[in-house]
């Protein structure tokens, strides 16, 4: 494959010295852009633009052409997993995901099968050698996969929830069979995460969207243990450089501090804690990634610049800061917003490298 031309992420998530702060945009391809919303609409449904890779490789490259971005992600989702275990996955207008077959028993997630992630899941790593081709080393490709916890929720509830009360309630009553649930997860994340660094993913981040809605031992027990055993058995190195693992739990807090010692390479911030904060939190013993409020993209261009600058003096000086926003970026965001935060970063991060 094509040499990297550009590898400031891959040293910053290795907390090694860089020139400027790498950036990208968790969902930066995505509807807030006209021509993402185009390829969505001639796709037909978001799982057959997920499913086509060169869709798949022409959305995840609409943002590099805009930006000066040091980072592609995959496009995909983080319930390709549950529904190559054969859930049902769709779509309901103004809902979001759902699944057919909710796991409610025990005795449901006893029939749980291992899928063939190859079989099941090619599409998905076809299109990370189609996107790495379509790069030709212009910047690295990020993969990912959710967290066994936050994938679980949306197979126990059956879609989205803010109560999560059939998982806690599983949790309550049958903590064998819910810890049974997400190993197999776990497994099957662990070997989806391979096969995407085998086909050309560099770097690759697990998204733990729900942890925080458990208190701090249950996040331990069901949340962390379970992105602790994917991190354990992943490929960290390929093409003769490390691939860094990137965990981001949303709203973490304090919990920062024992995300530490799964053995990551660096972990997401929301914007709830400062990047002052959970350096405390790390001691310098993983990178961090984030943390501008995607809210902030709505506002002025002072604004934005504002907060790119207080960002990037919260983080402080020296190695080991990817900025990104806290979460992922809105559909209403005007495009040339991003374009002044992407610039801003380029213009003020420099001098805290120096």
């Amino acid at each position: 494959m094509a040499e990297l031309k550009n590898d400031l992420l891959l040293r910053a998530l290795l907390r090694e010295k860089v020139e400027r702060t790498p950036l990208w945009i968790m969902r930066q391809a995505g509807r807030y852009l006209p021509e993402y919303r185009e390829v969505r609409a001639q796709a037909g449904d978001f799982m057959s633009l997920c499913r086509n890779a060169e869709l798949a490789c022409e959305v995840t490259m609409q943002p590099l052409r805009r930006y000066k971005l040091d980072a592609a992600i995959l496009f995909s989702d983080i319930l390709t997993v549950p529904d190559a275990m054969g859930l049902g996955l769709y779509f309901a207008a103004g809902e979001g995901p759902k699944f057919e077959r909710p796991l409610r028993t025990a005795a449901d997630i006893k029939k749980l099968v291992l899928p063939d992630v190859a079989d099941e899941l090619g599409y998905v790593f076809n299109a990370v050698r189609t996107i790495r081709r379509e790069l030709d080393g212009q910047v690295p490709l990020i993969g990912f996969a959710g967290s066994p916890w936050t994938v679980g929720t949306y197979m126990v509830e059956g879609g989205s929830s803010r109560e999560f009360s059939h998982i806690k309630g599983l949790a309550a009553e049958d903590p064998a069979a819910l810890s049974t649930l997400l190993d197999t997860v776990a497994t099957t994340t662990t070997d989806y995460l391979n096969a995407q660094i085998a086909a050309g993913a560099q770097a690759v981040m697990i998204f733990d969207t729900w942890g925080a809605a458990l208190e701090r031992d249950d996040y331990r027990r069901f949340s962390l243990a379970s992105m602790q055993k994917i991190v354990d058995g992943l490929t960290r190195e390929n093409e003769g450089r490390r691939v860094p693992v990137t965990l981001f739990t949303k709203g973490a807090g304090p919990m920062l501090a024992d995300m530490v010692g799964t053995g990551c390479d660096a972990l997401g911030v929301d914007w709830t804690t400062t990047l002052s904060q959970a350096r405390e939190y790390v001691q310098d013993k993983v990178a961090l990634q984030g943390n501008l409020d995607p809210a902030t993209l709505r506002e002025s261009h002072e604004a934005i610049r504002q907060g790119v600058a207080d960002t990037l003096e919260s983080y402080g000086t020296g190695p080991g800061h990817v900025f990104n926003l806290g979460h992922g970026i809105t559909p209403d965001i005007d495009p040339d917003n991003l374009g002044v935060l992407v610039d801003a970063v380029h213009e003020l991060s420099p001098q805290y490298h120096s």
